[in-house]
């Protein structure tokens, strides 16, 4: 329950519905959800993790102000963690993890195709996940798993789009012939080249939704804690 809060709260939050500065009551989601305080709880400090809110003393929880610039140096911070752990994972995998991302790839080609954005998206994060185990360095997958926490809200937005989840598809498949094949320097630079792509229809995504990217960018002025808690009444 605490995640599908947290999942519903992180889209309101990066489509800019919940503006920077809004305070996020915990009663006042209770009631929205239709559950205790707990799963609540849980789900802001989620949230908190990935940086999407903040605790303020004497304010509670806010929503962080994310800019353009932040969104970039993640996903340029992660094309390079994933490049750097898919040129390793294309010398060190075994056969068994090359079949398997294989068939995993292959799974989520059938799901991009049939349009099934919850199952692709918990599949694409196997896919990663899997990619950083392959590298056979707890040091780098540590780093990678840590920055994918606070860079998960925005990659699961931009597979929001049938397209994009398509084009994620077909990238994939780039990634998975390197790894295959050992080529590092292929994976390398598909795994850059799939975090551009990623990066574009996010911020594509924000330009056309109201342009609340930009709004963050230029520091939109705080909510009022007390409006903010009510505009999420309904």
């Amino acid at each position: 329950m605490s995640g599908a809060i947290a999942s519903d709260l992180e889209s309101e939050i990066i489509d800019g519905t919940l503006e920077a500065g809004t305070r996020l009551d915990e009663t006042v989601l209770a009631r929205r959800f239709a559950v205790s305080r707990t799963p609540v709880r849980e789900a802001l400090q989620l949230l908190t993790a990935r940086a999407l809110v903040e605790r303020v003393p004497y304010r509670g929880v806010i929503v962080s102000e994310i800019s353009r610039a932040q969104i970039e140096e993640l996903f340029e911070a992660m094309g390079e963690l994933e490049a750097l752990c898919g040129g390793a994972a294309a010398v060190r995998m075994s056969i068994r993890e090359r079949a398997e991302m294989l068939e995993l790839h292959r799974r989520m080609e059938s799901l991009a195709a049939r349009g099934e954005r919850a199952a692709y998206d918990e599949a694409n994060a196997a896919f990663h996940r899997r990619l950083f185990d392959g590298a056979h360095n707890r040091y780098l997958t540590e780093a990678a798993e840590a920055l994918r926490v606070k860079l998960a809200p925005f990659r699961r937005a931009q597979l929001a789009d049938a397209a994009r989840m398509r084009s994620s598809s077909r990238e994939h498949a780039e990634i998975v012939a390197a790894i295959c094949e050992r080529d590092p320097d292929a994976a390398a630079r598909a795994l850059r080249r799939h975090l551009v792509s990623a990066a574009a229809q996010i911020l594509t995504r924000w330009a056309q939704g109201g342009e609340a990217g930009a709004e963050m960018d230029t520091g939109a002025a705080p909510q009022d804690p007390q409006r903010g808690a009510d505009s999420q009444g309904g």
